[in-house]
């Protein structure tokens, strides 16, 4: 891809997980030709998960990777057209846009999609990398009910991990939350429900070290680490206690990370864990005009394939409707008030 400093996409779209695709369907079809930027991880979080179960017209279960692809190839069809590239400089402040890709090109748009989706914090257990989406998950909602009658464990001490773990009670005879403190960081409503459960046990002072199995078995145990003291990984050197357990998957409740630090230095608003915050009521548009969000970017509670896709094609539309009622000359950006200011 050339520079394209003279060349002015009416939207380009920022993300080519199925928000973005979704979001590059809608707009090809409405002949706005956008330009999807598919980023480090073409295809996002859903790439790591071999079934999904729950996405609407799938009966028998779609593979992450072919949904993905699947919905590439439509959005391709309708004129969707898509390059590599990360987004490494952003401005904003006056129109069109103008985005720095990793490649060197220089991209320009009327209107910018961000739908970089967040990113799961991994914990570094050995064989993460191998058994991530075999057995390893960070989305028990996704992934919980394949694990019916196992023995589970979840790593992380906070809101997330309890979730994951009152969700995985519905299906796994155990459900075992492993956390390196004494004492958890969720919220008090969230601690409770889950350390009153009859099927949730919790390991203190305890971390995961390593993951046991292989792609074609999926997770078949795990070691784990503990330290009176708590935090044990950091404490290999002392007098660490090793146990190996068996268990039949193990998800992370750590947290996500979304990928917003290209948006840092503008004028969009991000809350203070860096998701992208939308404008009050049911809309994707943020606070500079012609900048719109979809997908887990700006969605910290859903999380969903389905909720994604629905944002990316809200996205899409938000951002036709805009581009009919502006002018497409360059002008400097004002940025819309927040209307829960």
């Amino acid at each position: 891809m050339s520079d394209t400093r003279d060349d002015v996409h009416e939207i380009v779209i920022v993300g080519s997980g199925v928000a973005g695709l979704s979001a590059a369907v809608y707009a090809a079809r409405a002949d706005l030709e956008p330009l999807v930027l598919e980023g480090p991880e073409p295809g996002g979080q859903l790439t790591l998960t071999t079934e999904v179960e729950n996405y609407l017209g799938f009966p028998e279960g779609v593979g992450g990777m072919e949904l993905i692809q699947q919905g590439k190839a439509q959005a391709s069809r309708f004129g969707a057209e898509f390059t590599h590239g990360t987004v490494e400089g952003t401005d904003l402040e006056e129109r069109p846009f103008e985005l720095e890709l990793s490649t060197g090109d220089t991209v320009r748009t009327r209107s910018l999609i961000v739908a970089t989706g967040a990113s799961a914090r991994w914990v570094g257990a050995e064989n993460e990398d191998e058994l991530m989406g075999y057995g390893l998950s960070t989305c028990a909602t996704c992934d919980g009910a394949f694990h019916r009658g196992d023995d589970v464990l979840v790593i992380g001490g906070g809101d997330s991990a309890m979730e994951e773990a009152l969700f995985l009670a519905k299906f796994a005879d155990s459900v075992t939350v492993v956390h390196r403190r004494d004492e958890l960081r969720a919220s008090d409503i969230m601690s409770r429900r889950a350390l009153e459960h009859d099927s949730i046990e919790f390991r203190w002072n305890t971390e995961l070290l390593e993951i046991h199995g292989s792609q074609e078995t999926g997770v078949t145990g795990a070691t784990l680490v503990s330290h009176p003291d708590g935090h044990p990984t950091a404490k290999l050197d002392e007098d660490v206690t090793h146990e190996d357990v068996e268990v039949g998957g193990v998800f992370y409740g750590v947290g996500h990370v979304p990928n917003t630090n290209f948006l840092e230095a503008t004028s969009v608003d991000l809350d203070d864990e860096g998701y992208l915050v939308t404008r009050d009521g049911m809309t994707t548009e943020t606070a500079v005009e012609g900048v719109f969000g979809a997908g887990d970017v700006m969605d910290p509670d859903y999380r969903q394939a389905i909720t994604a896709a629905g944002t990316g094609s809200m996205a899409a539309l938000d951002a036709e409707d805009w581009l009919e009622t502006t002018d497409p000359v360059i002008e400097p950006v004002t940025p819309m008030a927040n209307s829960s200011d």
